[in-house]
């Protein structure tokens, strides 16, 4: 003799998206179509520059005036830079040296060769700078993408500076 079933104390298994009906497990369920269609080719997905695309000939119009905007459109024309010296080695700059405004399209070299010409640092010294006591950006990077990812609650840009490695 069988045992009467026992209650499940599961809870029962989540309706398959798509199924249409609103039943789960009835034998006239259709299995839900997929979404994304399977591939059938065979040949690897390789990476394809705009030029040799046949389908995406040039990007369009929005896209590209988005992404020629990108990093060149900031809230403000001049952003303030406020300098700190960090570790003992960095002479302190004048008080009315201590902030300095830069235009906010200015490459981080422009900030670098400021700070030298006020220090009278000569070209054969070393001097780092260190963007909120944390990082040494790339000479390259733009000063305004720094003060949008990087300012203080007074909507300054701290950058420390020091005459030896500060930090790692």
């Amino acid at each position: 003799m069988s045992s009467p079933p026992q209650p499940s104390t599961s809870s029962p298994a989540p309706a398959p998206i798509g199924t249409g009906t609103g039943t789960a497990g009835t034998a006239t369920d259709k299995p839900a179509s997929p979404d994304i269609p399977d591939r059938t080719s065979d040949s690897p997905d390789l990476p394809l520059t705009m030029t040799a695309s046949l389908v995406l000939t040039n990007l369009p119009r929005d896209a590209t005036t988005a992404l020629s905007e990108v990093g060149t459109t900031f809230p403000r024309e001049k952003v303030i830079v406020r300098f700190k010296p960090v570790g003992g080695s960095a002479p302190p700059l004048p008080a009315r040296r201590e902030r300095s405004t830069i235009s906010a399209t200015a490459k981080f070299e422009a900030v670098v060769a400021y700070l030298r010409r006020q220090l009278r640092v000569g070209g054969t010294e070393s001097l780092f700078l260190y963007v909120n006591s944390t990082f040494a950006p790339a000479l390259d990077e733009v000063v305004g993408n720094l003060w949008r990812c990087f300012k203080d609650s007074n909507d300054q840009l701290n950058v420390g500076y020091s005459m030896t490695p500060a930090f790692g």
